[in-house]
C-alpha cells in the first residue's frame, strides 16, 4: 500500500484519487500519523505538497527512519532536501505554470521517457542544493533541481505536480514511482 502524506496542499487528494484511478491501494494519512504505523502500513511513501514547511508534521521523522521508497512532491521536495541537509530557498519564478523539464537521468523516475518532459508546478519555493548522495534527475530554465534521487534508499523529489491532469505524463512518472515499491 501506498501511504499519502496529507501537509494540508491543494492537491493532495489528487494524489490519493490518482493513485486509486491507477488501481494502487493507498490510504491519504494524517502527518501526525505515528512512524511504527507508518513502516508497518506502507510499502511506499508520498509526502503531499502544502502551504507551510513548518507545518508538516512527523515528515521530518519519516523522511529519516522509514525504511521504503519516499517520494516527495513540491513541499515534499523541498522537506526532504531540507531534511537531509540540501537547500531550499524561493525560486526566481512564482505561481503555477507548465515547465518543460530537461531529464538529465531517466532510468528511475523518468524511466521511458526521452530527453524532455512538461510538468506542472510552481516555484516559489524550490531546492537550490541537493543533499549528499542525491543526484539530479531533471533540471528546467527556472529551476536547477526540478527532482532529485537518492539510489542508496529510494528516496526521491520532484518539484512539480505529477497528479494533476495538466501534467501530461504525471501518471507515468507515479507508476515508476510505485514499480520501485515493487506494488
Amino acid at each position: 500500500m501506498i501511504l499519502v502524506v496529507n501537509n494540508h496542499g491543494q492537491f493532495t487528494h489528487l494524489i490519493h484519487r490518482a493513485l486509486r484511478d491507477l488501481g494502487v491501494e493507498n490510504e491519504l494519512i494524517d502527518n501526525q500519523t505515528p512512524l511504527d504505523e507508518v513502516q508497518e502500513k506502507g510499502s511506499g511513501l508520498i509526502l503531499s505538497g502544502g502551504p507551510d514547511i513548518t507545518k508538516t508534521g512527523l515528515c521530518r521523522e519519516y523522511i529519516k527512519e522509514v525504511d521504503i521508497p519516499i517520494l516527495g512532491i513540491c513541499l515534499g521536495h523541498q522537506l526532504i532536501a531540507d531534511t537531509l541537509g540540501g537547500k531550499i530557498g524561493t525560486g526566481a519564478a512564482g505561481g503555477y505554470a507548465e515547465i518543460e523539464l530537461e531529464i538529465l537521468e531517466n532510468d528511475v523516475l523518468f524511466k521511458g521517457f526521452g530527453k524532455d518532459t512538461n510538468i506542472w508546478a510552481s516555484h516559489s519555493d524550490e531546492v537550490k542544493k541537493v543533499p549528499s548522495n542525491f543526484k539530479v534527475l531533471a533540471k528546467s530554465e527556472v529551476c536547477d533541481v526540478e527532482a532529485m534521487w537518492d539510489k542508496e534508499n529510494d528516496v526521491f523529489g520532484i518539484q512539480g505536480h505529477p497528479e494533476v491532469t495538466h501534467t501530461p505524463r504525471g501518471n507515468d512518472i507515479l507508476m515508476n514511482f510505485i514499480d520501485v515499491c515493487d506494488l
